[in-house]
């Protein structure tokens, strides 16, 4: 029996009564985001609700594989904002910011039923919703298994690969401090489930094209330090995707690469969106709290990894992230 820190009485209560639910994540979604929303999904039909995945961003090639069904919806392109107000429910999975929401922020603010916000995070907004939090997990993808615990309902293969390959990836596979002795039993679960590790990396790690090598190499290269080498910090410009080509979700995980250089503490990388326009990234291995850091620039996140968007000229941006840096690696 894996151990839950949340109440989640008031959701089984609520579920109780509702026949529509639509679940969406936050922009850009990540492994933790799909995993979750697949596996709710599968857990609310299980009880018998109509169930819609909408996000406001398309499902990232890279993590196509996935959503093999085709699950996962866009906001105005397969499904109006009209139909996802008619909804009893509207559930909100690894986020509750609403910087990260995109379109759907828009859609939240005038839902006129219930909202629920499932999520890990420290950083978090009012969104007017039920909130269960619990920021000791290592992953929304915990939150979700729990909900199936307390439910009663065993997730079938579909789900434990999805929850495996959030927790997963949220964990860095396992090495981020955020992994503890549970996590490996809640992987173990999930494999006896029927999640397979090797299959969920191929998918993630062993796919790659020319394209997606060749931008890694010219941010790489593009890498400095700063601080005798505790900072280190690359960028991300629109004309990398012109020249190799790659999908903007080629920069995934692009930040950790640079936290294998010895000494580092801090990474910093940012990624160009538009002009003048940018998403910071940030990573810790030391007591500097990125969530901190990234909320002075309207972001938020974990401890050892956050994030924010950025407006204006990217030298000046980069001199004020390194500053707020600096500041807080004293």
């Amino acid at each position: 029996m894996i151990r839950s820190r949340v109440d989640w009485s008031a959701l089984g209560e609520l579920l109780q009564g509702i026949s529509t639910v639509v679940v969406t994540s936050h922009i850009r979604p990540d492994c933790d985001a799909l995993g979750s929303e697949l596996a709710m999904a599968g857990l609310l039909r299980r009880l018998g609700k109509q169930v819609q995945i909408v996000n406001a961003q398309a499902t990232p090639e890279l993590l196509a594989f996935m959503d093999p069904e085709g699950q996962i919806q866009v906001l105005d392109e397969q499904v109006s904002r009209e139909e996802v107000q008619k909804a009893d429910l509207l559930m909100v999975l690894d986020t509750s910011a609403w910087a990260q929401l995109g379109a759907m922020g828009e859609v939240i603010r005038t839902f006129p039923a219930t909202k629920v916000v499932i999520d890990h995070h420290l950083s978090s907004d009012d969104l007017g919703a039920m909130e269960f939090r619990d920021t000791q997990a290592e992953a929304t993808g915990r939150l979700v298994y729990e909900v199936c615990q307390y439910l009663g309902i065993t997730p079938d293969a579909q789900m434990a690969r999805a929850l495996f390959a959030a927790v997963a990836t949220d964990t860095g596979w396992f090495h981020f401090p955020s992994t503890r002795s549970d996590t490996f039993e809640l992987a173990g679960r999930l494999m006896e489930l029927g999640a397979v590790p090797q299959e969920i990396y191929r998918n993630l790690y062993e796919q790659d094209t020319l394209a997606r090598l060749k931008l890694r190499g010219r941010v790489l290269a593009r890498a400095e330090t700063q601080l005798q080498g505790r900072v280190i910090h690359s960028a991300v410009f629109e004309e990398d995707f012109q020249i190799t080509g790659a999908e903007r979700a080629a920069t995934e995980d692009l930040i950790n690469l640079m936290l294998v250089v010895a000494g580092v503490q801090v990474a910093v990388m940012l990624i160009q969106l538009g002009p003048q326009q940018f998403k910071l990234s940030l990573r810790s291995r030391c007591h500097v709290d990125c969530s901190q850091v990234a909320a002075r620039f309207g972001g938020g996140g974990h401890k050892a990894a956050a994030g924010a968007l950025l407006q204006g000229e990217y030298q000046q941006l980069l001199r004020q992230v390194l500053d707020a840096v600096r500041e807080a690696l004293q």
